[in-house]
């Protein structure tokens, strides 16, 4: 009883101790210990501010996603989750009729989010295909999967010196201009701190989406930001407005917008011309060039449908393999979509690694892939 005693004292007065026994536990867990009283709530607070990296959550077939939620060691504010069209339009079991039914996106959605805190940004895309780093280390080959059900959520917490949130802008059948004061509102215009913008097209087959997207896009495209993203099939996601923010039959861009400072960022575009494995090493080499730190780096790979072992004469995970080579500690997480938006850019502070001049550089393509770096400063040493 003594020894007993004497670990309920260092337990209940020593916040080193307490602090050092805490951090092991992921952030679900932690958040419970939390509760039992006033030194253990600190100790977590404490713990959880410190952890600053991203991190994520993903699956892959063959065999169903485990509970890897429950190990994850971040908070998140933000996040980001993409799966394939058959992940939310499959079929689960219905056990009052005893056969399958289709499932609805709004209700997977909803099942999502139930995992998230409350106050949580998450926006949620549905694309044709999946390119995912798998779960365990950021080390870990990245997988192009462009058939069969996969999928991942990027969990952003709290960094210092980083923003991030997320907009939505709707295409308005009544108004053929759109009304640039919006941007301001969402943060992408009289903005100094601005970086990076990843925006996603939805609808895109719809009758003036395209026009649509050019007047979201070119009014952004200026040296000093990074724009980078696709065309999805659709969005499932956007907490930040209510839950018709999506009509059926409308057309729009989602997206993130990222801010700070200490933030660096770099892209490329892999053209047509880029069909074998000499020109895609040579397309990360530019990539390599652009000197971004990789501790703390993001990679994010935009695809079009029509690329991938079609491309590179029956080749997989081309791309993904190549980014992973110049690469080998940045995770790539992203989709094959209908189009893709990027161009070659660099973003380090107040440099640009490019000629400034007149011309604008053209974002919208097809039959390419966008390869991005985001870099979201450094890291405390004291990280979990």
């Amino acid at each position: 009883m003594e020894a007993a005693a004497k670990g309920a004292f260092v337990l209940g007065n020593l916040a080193e101790v307490v602090e050092r026994v805490l951090g092991f536990l992921p952030t679900k867990a932690l958040l419970r210990a939390a509760c039992v009283c006033r030194l253990w709530r600190e100790c977590a607070r404490r713990i959880l501010r410190a952890r600053q990296r991203v991190a994520w959550v993903s699956a892959l077939e063959p065999g169903p996603a485990d509970s890897h939620a429950l190990k994850v060691h971040v908070l998140p504010q933000t996040v980001l989750y993409v799966a394939d069209a058959e992940t939310f339009s499959g079929h689960e079991e219905c056990h009052e009729q005893k056969k399958a039914r289709k499932r609805n996106s709004k209700e997977t959605a909803i099942a999502l989010e139930k995992l998230l805190p409350k106050r949580c940004q998450v926006l949620g895309l549905v694309t044709p295909g999946i390119i995912v780093t798998p779960m365990g280390s950021s080390s870990n080959q990245p997988q192009e999967i462009e058939e069969g059900e996969a999928g991942f959520a990027l969990l952003f917490p709290k960094i210092d010196g980083v923003k991030i949130h997320t907009f939505h802008f709707s295409k308005d059948v009544k108004n053929r201009v759109f009304d640039e004061s919006k941007f301001a509102e969402a943060g992408l215009k009289n903005n100094p701190d601005l970086r990076v913008v990843l925006l996603f097209g939805y609808n895109s087959w719809k009758s003036g989406a395209t026009r649509f997207l050019h007047q979201i896009v070119n009014p952004l495209n200026e040296k000093s930001i990074i724009l980078a993203g696709g065309q999805v099939e659709s969005f499932t996601s956007l907490t930040s407005e209510n839950n018709n923010a999506q009509a059926g039959d409308a057309c729009g861009v989602v997206g993130l917008a990222f801010s700070g400072p200490q933030i660096q960022s770099a892209t490329v575009l892999l053209d047509q011309d880029v069909a074998d494995e000499r020109t895609a090493e040579a397309a990360m080499q530019r990539l390599k060039a652009a000197n971004i730190p990789e501790r703390n780096t993001i990679g994010f790979m935009f695809a079009c449908v029509g690329r991938g072992y079609r491309h590179y004469k029956t080749k997989r995970n081309m791309e993904a393999d190549a980014f992973r080579k110049f690469f080998p500690n940045v995770p790539l997480f992203g989709f094959f979509g209908h189009g893709e938006i990027g161009c070659d850019r660099i973003v380090t502070g107040n440099f640009v690694l490019r000629e400034c001049n007149d011309i604008k550089d053209d974002l919208l393509h097809g039959y390419t892939t966008v390869m991005t770096l985001i870099h979201l400063g450094s890291t405390k040493a004291n990280q979990v």
